[in-house]
């Protein structure tokens, strides 16, 4: 399912966790789960994945993440600001230490001029480091190719606040 690259991601990702000590936890929302199925792939992920949480909806969001319903009727569910308290809420809500959580519009309906389809918002945290957030556009690409290139996009971020 995930291209040989993203295996080798995960997989790394997962031992530098395990030397470290280190829980993680994702917050997915366009993605549905996919960063986490990507890292289950890996034998032995158990022993870092702590869980996995698809916050698809706002309701979602605000019950499993605490991201407050003001902040998503102010800024919209796919921005920097949600994204960012995503990632707080899934290590408040979680026995992790790292997380990561995305949110964007993967199409092929629910863009507008000022949030297109393509547009992804991803933070990264861990315990007492500064929040890692990037923003992408990859375009009106097609509903899968947005996810999947969400997910690289994940495993990299994992990555830079694991070292």
């Amino acid at each position: 399912m995930f291209p040989d690259h993203y295996i080798m991601a995960a997989r790394l990702i997962l031992a530098d966790c395990e030397e470290r000590r280190l829980k993680i936890v994702t917050a997915e929302s366009c993605t549905g789960g996919l960063v986490a199925a990507c890292l289950t792939e890996i034998p032995g992920s158990s022993k870092v994945l702590e869980r996995g949480m698809v916050t698809y909806s706002n309701r979602a969001k605000e019950d499993m993440l605490g991201v407050q319903g003001d902040l998503i009727a102010d800024t919209g569910a796919v921005s920097e600001a949600v994204v960012r308290m995503m990632a707080e809420g899934a290590l408040a809500e979680s026995r992790a230490n790292v997380s990561i959580a995305i949110t964007g519009v993967a199409g092929p309906g629910g863009g507008t001029a000022m949030k297109p389809v393509g547009l992804v918002h991803f933070a990264a945290a861990r315990e007492n480091r500064s929040i890692l957030h990037e923003m992408h556009m990859f375009g009106d690409i097609g509903r899968s190719e947005i996810r999947m290139k969400s997910v690289e996009v994940a495993l990299d971020l994992l990555r830079r606040i694991i070292e």
